[in-house]
């Protein structure tokens, strides 16, 4: 992946973080993703059309359309009513950034990816980082956390949706699949908005928030996420969570003021080697696959360059 990606994917992706706690902390959350799913699918619709971009159908669409429950409803659900559990956004970070262990544990299981040593130890290391990330509200409510296990459920989504996203779905333009899976998060998010209590605590920087959340994340931010995923791989991509928790901390201490505690610094830590060790381990799987077969991985790679040649050139 060449560095101006990784760079411009981890920032946006990190200032979803410090977003979404503000727009929640001024708006009722399953509001803010109404907002956000609604407006985002517009945009990336819009988009879509004006580009000419052929929107999936049959089985293809389908497939994006688990995609898009899977990455963006079950993710942004349980992450924002976790943050509305009082989950910190470095902390949301940390336990999200563990998407490279779950993505290496689904990738096993369903795309046939050895598990290896280096891999196995990147797993016992992301556990570990999840618990001293989540060490000290464990703590405070006696073993049970309600937002540990809603951000859990917001990393399994994650997870699964870029690995259904690369199996079922590289072939699709980011921008007709992005502008599908918000179309189609709407509805569990609208669903939800009108059984839970809406509430607007302060309007001025309500606005603000939920426009940074629509154009900066779900627009700009998942996009360029989910094109990097049809590009280089969900495994590659999910390697930008080595450094995403620590961006994110940056910004939601000049944003929000929130300091990251002992356990959240040792979880950052932990899991940053984590990752490291996941994505050498795949790269070193890579460069043995290379050498078994040097034409396989540059016959997959071409086809997907032409693939989204169009969308590359404009």
């Amino acid at each position: 992946m060449p560095l101006r990606t990784a760079a411009i994917v981890t920032v946006t992706y990190a200032l979803g973080y410090p977003i979404g706690n503000m727009a929640v902390h001024a708006m009722s959350p399953m509001a803010v993703l109404v907002f956000r799913f609604g407006l985002a699918g517009l945009i990336l619709g819009l988009w879509a059309v004006i580009a000419r971009v052929p929107l999936p159908r049959g089985r293809k669409l389908g497939h994006v359309l688990v995609t898009g429950l899977l990455m963006q409803a079950v993710q942004f659900c349980a992450l924002y009513f976790a943050i509305q559990n009082g989950a910190p956004a470095v902390l949301c970070a940390v336990l999200i950034a563990m998407n490279p262990v779950a993505t290496a544990l689904l990738a096993a299981a369903f795309l046939r990816d050895r598990l290896t040593p280096g891999r196995i130890v990147a797993l016992v290391l992301g556990v570990a980082a999840v618990l001293a990330a989540c060490a000290s509200r464990l703590i405070a409510e006696g073993g049970f956390d309600p937002a540990v296990l809603l951000l859990m459920v917001a990393l399994l989504g994650l997870a699964a949706g870029g690995v259904y996203q690369q199996k079922f779905c590289a072939d699709v333009d980011f921008r007709a699949s992005t502008a599908v899976q918000n179309a189609v998060a709407f509805v569990p998010a609208g669903i939800l908005a009108l059984v839970t209590p809406f509430e607007v605590h302060d309007a001025t920087k309500a606005a603000f928030a939920v426009a940074g959340v629509v154009l900066l994340n779900a627009v700009l931010g998942v996009s360029l996420y989910v094109r990097a995923i049809n590009l280089h791989g969900a495994s590659a991509v999910s390697m930008l969570f080595c450094v995403i928790p620590a961006v994110a901390g940056v910004l939601s201490y000049f944003m929000l003021g929130e300091r990251v505690d002992l356990g959240i610094g040792v979880g950052l830590a932990l899991g940053a080697l984590a990752c490291w060790l996941n994505g050498r381990s795949a790269a070193t799987k890579s460069g043995e696959q290379r050498q078994d077969d040097p034409g396989r991985d540059g016959r997959r790679e071409d086809a997907v360059e032409a693939v989204h040649q169009p969308a590359v050139t404009r």
